[in-house]
């Protein structure tokens, strides 16, 4: 299971910037993916990253949730600060600019 697990997330796409395709969607967080893990998608698993004020190129951080999508193949995961924790309600506020298109739930245990 990824959830507690420590990670570096690669950022292409952050904080204040828009989707390359889909000129309208914009990231008010760092958004990219974490290198060497594969998503079913065949592609390297994407992560938001929440508790970060500011963009960045690169983030280590806890995998503090899972987002499963119940209309895609792929799910996204939430990574935070070490020791930073966030409600799935403020994860689903967070995320919803993009995962308002999609039935999803959020998964998460609490980390000690």
């Amino acid at each position: 299971m990824s959830i507690g697990q420590t990670v570096k997330v690669i950022v292409d796409r952050p904080m204040g910037s828009y989707h390359p395709t889909h000129k309208d969607l914009y990231y008010p967080v760092n958004y990219g993916y974490i290198p060497g893990i594969f998503a079913p998608d065949g592609e390297e698993q994407d992560a938001y990253i929440l508790g970060v004020s500011e963009p960045v190129t690169e983030f280590v951080g806890q995998v503090i949730a899972v987002i499963h999508r119940y209309d895609d193949i792929e799910e996204k995961w939430v990574v935070a600060p070490v020791g930073m924790t966030f409600t799935k309600e403020e994860i689903a506020a967070q995320t919803a600019f993009q995962e308002q298109y999609f039935k999803t739930e959020i998964r998460m245990e609490i980390l000690k």
